[in-house]
């Protein structure tokens, strides 16, 4: 009997193997390496661009169906398009999540269509940039209406799939609700309400199986361009103040990121923040 690999690769069958797994895994990986959310269907907000759009490519190359979540038609048709090259089950839902009304719809439309939910993405909000002293009622309730009241909504009615697939929830805050960013306010009061929420989430739905995390992300979306545009002289000072000295890319920094937290390498980790910004806030 062969005793070692060498004694293996003397064995004719044995050998005939070899050859025949390094020509597989050459010309197709994934015959032998799953992919880490193959059979995964995924909802993720705010999906036809900037972050959401970067979390939806890396999911789709990971193998998963998803259904991305927009207001804006003609880009979420466009992100729909180009995701399908990837993996054809993917769908747009076009939806205002100021209108709590499309919130079960989202869930339901999803549903209907692969049979399953394992994974929700709450990425999606809008906010204005404000000094405190001039942000008024509609400013504040602006973030709150889009974002936080959205990922309130979708995680309850999401909750029946979720439970039986023992699924992930990623939602997102941001590292201006934990240093206090200048003039985000309201922005920081809905990203710092959806940090609450997500650990009162994670300690309800975690004997279910489901896991609750957030991510704090700093990358190159239209929101982080447009500040770069309007405020240069702040945003080369932020950036100036993160170790790694840049700004992070939507799919390949934080839409990584997600997949960890979306796949089962994350299965025991629940109701954490992980700060994906080239450490620029050390928790």
């Amino acid at each position: 009997m062969p005793q070692t690999i060498d004694d293996l690769h003397e064995d004719g069958v044995a050998r005939l193997i070899f050859q025949l797994l390094d020509r597989l895994t050459k010309f197709n990986p994934e015959v032998i390496i799953m992919r880490k959310l193959e059979n995964k269907t995924a909802i993720i907000t705010g999906g036809a661009s900037g972050i959401g759009n970067g979390i939806a490519k890396a999911f789709v190359k990971e193998g998963a169906r998803v259904a991305i979540v927009d207001y804006n038609y003609e880009a979420g048709m466009k992100a729909v398009e180009e995701l399908q090259l990837i993996q054809p089950d993917s769908i747009f839902i076009h939806a205002d999540l100021a209108d709590f009304s499309t919130h079960v719809e989202i869930i339901n439309k999803t549903a209907d269509t692969f049979g399953q939910i394992d994974i929700l993405v709450n990425n999606a909000q809008t906010s204005r940039v404000k000094p405190f002293i001039e942000t008024m009622q509609e400013d504040l309730e602006l973030p709150f209406k889009t974002g936080f009241f959205p990922t309130f909504y979708l995680m309850q009615h999401a909750f029946p799939y979720l439970k039986e697939t023992k699924g992930h929830i990623i939602n997102f805050a941001s590292g201006a609700g934990i240093t206090g960013e200048l003039n985000q306010a309201a922005y920081a009061a809905a990203k710092e309400a959806v940090r609450g929420l997500s650990r009162v989430v994670a300690n309800e739905f975690g004997p279910y199986g489901i896991k609750v995390n957030v991510i704090c992300p700093f990358a190159n979306s239209p929101g982080v361009q447009q500040w770069a545009q309007h405020m240069p002289e702040h945003f080369e000072e932020t950036l100036s103040k993160i170790p790694l000295r840049r700004v992070g890319d939507v799919e390949t920094d934080i839409g990584r990121a997600v997949v960890f937290f979306a796949s089962q390498d994350s299965d025991y980790i629940t109701g954490q923040t992980l700060m994906v910004d080239g450490g620029g806030c050390r928790l």
